[in-house]
């Protein structure tokens, strides 16, 4: 099964980075506002999902599927949902970070969603990548100046952080205290980090 691809309607300034994410191969699915992207991502859906309240419904040839305007799922979240029920495992979301905060926050709990359904999903907007860190390792490479972990899900146990400016062994951080902010890869190392207990938001900073 190809990388499912969801491109929501936060503000993308980095096209270029943004489009070299992409794969030939992706299934790519543009949720309502998103689909002010597609011109700057220079890829044409494969569905299109939305209540069409920030975008009007497209003239196109790919499958859309439109949603009420009262629902308990936003439009992001619907199409997520309706890729796991097409049997996508691998996830990109674009377009889902900044702008509104509310719907940033709600966004990054998609990646807990995705996670917690057997689905491995990174987060990219112009600054950072972001995944969900629970029972495999995840790395850093020196490409990425810095990296933070957040404690998303309550209280993360038996954190270990290898080749990094500020090492950590059995470490517990917790959603009160976010003392794993800003950490360097060694130089020329990758940085590795494992969780024994709980989940941790992985954020990946790339260079500017």
């Amino acid at each position: 099964m190809d990388r499912c691809v969801i491109v929501g309607g936060a503000p993308i300034g980095d096209y270029r980075r943004a489009s070299s994410l992409l794969r030939p191969e992706d299934f790519v699915i543009y949720c309502d506002g998103g689909l002010s992207h597609e011109g700057g991502l220079g890829r044409a859906p494969d569905l299109v999902v939305g209540d069409f309240d920030s975008h009007e419904k497209p003239e196109t040839g790919a499958e859309i599927i439109v949603l009420p305007h009262e629902k308990d799922d936003t439009d992001t979240f619907f199409a997520a949902k309706e890729a796991l029920r097409r049997g996508f495992r691998d996830f990109l979301l674009l377009g889902v970070l900044g702008g509104r905060f509310d719907h940033s926050l709600g966004n990054l709990s998609l990646l807990l969603y995705l996670e917690a359904r057997g689905a491995a999903a990174l987060a990219a907007d112009d600054f950072s990548d972001m995944e969900i860190v629970s029972s495999s390792p995840r790395e850093i490479g020196p490409e990425y100046p810095y990296f933070s972990l957040l404690a998303v899900a309550g209280e993360a146990r038996g954190i270990r952080v290898e080749n990094a400016l500020y090492p950590l062994e059995d470490g517990v951080i917790t959603p009160e205290y976010a003392y794993g902010v800003s950490n360097e890869p060694l130089p020329g190392k990758t940085a590795r980090v494992s969780v024994r207990e709980g989940k941790l938001l992985l954020i990946r900073d790339r260079k500017e």
